[in-house]
């Protein structure tokens, strides 16, 4: 690892529920999660519990980071034996806290586990070998456009890229999709999430 996350805020587990504010903030207009809520109202109010388990997990095992202690920007990346934790262990790490704070949205639950199952099925067929998972970015919606998304991105690269190890990504928007094209990812997939209008970018940057 490299000195450049010295510039970065790590998260720790005191920060689970200020990382979900931000990354319920930065995709309320996220397909996804307009496919799980549609709902305006009822989005902004659910949306950030979602996020509880990635970030209560991702501060354990990966690389969770934030741009300062005002978490204008926030990221996971997950190294290559922390890739896939299984159902109940993403229950142990804050599934059981989502279900009572979402309440018995089952319809919203039945949707997303439609989004993450797909998603989880195209990432392990299409790498399956050794790599890191860029497995999330969110920047507050009055910090984007301010070069902090491109702070986290280049930093953690720079800090990974000694393994030579290739870096997994999946994306549902076009706009972040051309993003991570400029920082040498490659698409290796798009589709349409079968039972969704859901688009999916599958993308990977192979060690330089």
């Amino acid at each position: 690892m490299n000195n450049d996350l010295d510039n970065l805020f790590k998260l720790t587990p005191d920060y689970v529920e200020k990382a979900c504010k931000v990354a319920g903030s930065a995709f309320q207009n996220d397909p996804v999660t307009i496919f799980a809520y549609p709902d305006e109202k009822e989005r902004k109010e659910k949306v950030q519990y979602g996020f509880y388990m990635l970030y209560k997990y991702g501060i354990k095992h990966g690389l969770a980071y934030a741009t300062s202690k005002n978490l204008e920007g926030i990221t996971i990346w997950l190294p290559p034996n922390k890739t896939y934790p299984s159902t109940w262990t993403m229950m142990r790490y804050g599934g059981f806290y989502t279900m009572r704070k979402v309440g018995l949205k089952l319809k919203a639950m039945k949707r997303t586990m439609t989004v993450f199952k797909y998603e989880e099925e195209r990432h392990r067929d299409l790498a399956p070998y050794d790599h890191w998972y860029f497995q999330n970015i969110a920047v507050k919606p009055e910090e984007q456009g301010k070069g902090y998304g491109g702070l986290l991105i280049s930093t953690m690269l720079k800090t990974i890229e000694s393994d030579g190890l290739p870096i997994y990504v999946e994306t549902n928007t076009e706009k972040a999709m051309s993003i991570y094209q400029k920082y040498g990812f490659e698409i290796l997939e798009h589709a349409i999430i079968p039972e969704t209008d859901v688009p999916l970018w599958c993308m990977l940057r192979k060690p330089e």
